[in-house]
């Protein structure tokens, strides 16, 4: 298949400039492709996913991968899709971050050559931009009546836009011209937020250069209510494993809503179209089989094959298995699990003998094992009966946990039905 068909039937395509001539092109050559990421953070979480799955398609079907890490741009901010103005990071803590993200996306795309894929970052071009230079050979072709009537400049200027910020179109144009002067790139993905700084610089390449580039963007990733899909009540879901480990990575797929699962499986895994709506469109209870090939999938991109077979023995014999075979099994594949080490998947967490000894309160537990940001929130934990110990429900916030709560040197420590962790005394 065409790869712009590819993307299409998987549900990745919001807007394109020119479908009918991308697709022609991507018909007939190798064509290169650039997606940009900036480097606000030490690591991608969910909602940087979806372009990166875009971006593995694309190069699965013999295309070519640049990933740009805005090393520069993240100096400047992106005011798409902002309330307000980013935090202004140092130059230390942006290169850092470029770093790591780089490592990230390894796990997703084929770096191995500079014919299958480029990591670029943009500070290359842009720390060392004259201005004056810049506004006359540049920005003479931007009209700031068209900057001003973007979605995400009109959003940004009734809570207040600073020049600094409405310079942003200009960079990210300038990126799309710079890409293609020096490695033929000719096309731009991005969210749909993005639609007005993608088509500013597909305009300002045909300009300088007289080259027929494109430009697409990915649609909002929302839930089946409405809400912004990878935040949890604890936060967004990282891919550093760190962040959120591979069982709370696996665990976030695994619950998702029954409602949400064939447009998850399209985009967040490599399965077939046919197998994904086979899975996607299993009635309840069946769909929980569905949601353990999700998560199963999503996790072995992110964290890999062990991870992801830990993460899944571990959730399955705390919760129990949608499959009683204990397997992960599609109809175009067998994934055997070997039932070793799942226990290592559940989040763990060592306290010290010392506090343990006198008796250790119960609420306190719960805010070292990070189930609880504050006492007071373990304590409306517990008063609302969402607390287990060892699996049987803490009523008492007085409760003192001692050595004997520690069966074979560690307990099961849960709030809610899926937060858990394995508590284990250290010297």
């Amino acid at each position: 298949m065409n790869a712009l068909d590819i993307l299409e039937e998987r549900g990745f395509l919001y807007q394109v400039t020119d479908a009918a001539a991308l697709r022609a092109a991507l018909g007939q050559r190798p064509v290169t492709f650039y997606v940009g990421f900036d480097p606000t953070g030490s690591s991608l979480h969910i909602g940087h996913l979806l372009p990166v799955m875009a971006m593995r398609w694309l190069q699965r079907c013999g295309h070519r991968v640049i990933a740009l890490v805005g090393g520069g741009t993240a100096m400047v901010g992106d005011p798409s899709g902002k309330t307000e103005a980013r935090p202004v990071l140092t130059l230390a803590e942006i290169d850092a971050n470029a770093e790591a993200l780089k490592a990230q996306m390894g796990r997703f795309l084929d770096f191995s050559s500079d014919d299958r894929a480029l990591l670029v970052n943009n500070a290359t071009w842009l720390r060392g931009l004259n201005y004056i230079e810049f506004l006359r050979d540049i920005g003479r072709h931007f009209s700031v009546n068209r900057m001003l009537a973007a979605e995400s400049v009109k959003i940004r200027l009734e809570a207040g836009l600073s020049f600094l910020e409405f310079n942003y179109m200009l960079l990210q144009a300038y990126d799309f011209y710079v890409l293609r002067r020096d490695h033929g790139c000719d096309l731009q993905l991005g969210g749909q937020d993005q639609w007005g700084n993608i088509v500013a610089g597909v305009d300002l390449t045909r300009r300088l250069l007289g080259a027929e580039v494109y430009g697409a963007t990915l649609p909002l990733l929302l839930k089946a209510d409405g809400e912004k899909f990878g935040k949890t009540a604890s936060g967004a879901v990282w891919l550093d494993p760190a962040r959120t480990t591979p069982y709370e990575y696996y665990q976030f797929w695994r619950n998702v809503d029954d409602a949400d699962v064939l447009r998850l499986l399209a985009f967040f895994t490599a399965l077939p179209m046919d197998e994904v709506r086979r899975l996607g469109n299993l009635p309840a209870p069946a769909v929980n089989r569905s949601k353990e090939v999700l998560a199963f999938e999503a996790t072995l991109l992110a964290h890999g094959v062990d991870a992801a077979r830990k993460a899944y023995l571990a959730a399955g014999g705390e919760f129990g298995f949608a499959d009683p075979a204990g397997r992960v099994e599609t109809t175009s594949r067998v994934r055997e699990v070997p039932a070793d080490a799942a226990g290592e998947a559940i989040p763990t967490v060592t306290v010290p003998a010392a506090e343990v000894a006198p008796g250790l309160s119960v609420v306190r537990l719960l805010v070292l094992a990070g189930l609880a940001s504050s006492n007071g929130e373990a304590r409306r934990l517990i008063q609302g009966g969402g607390c287990y110990l060892n699996d049987g429900r803490v009523a008492d916030d007085k409760r003192l946990v001692t050595h004997a709560d520690f069966g074979q040197g560690e307990l099961s420590l849960r709030a809610g039905k899926k937060n858990r962790r394995r508590v284990v005394v250290g010297g």
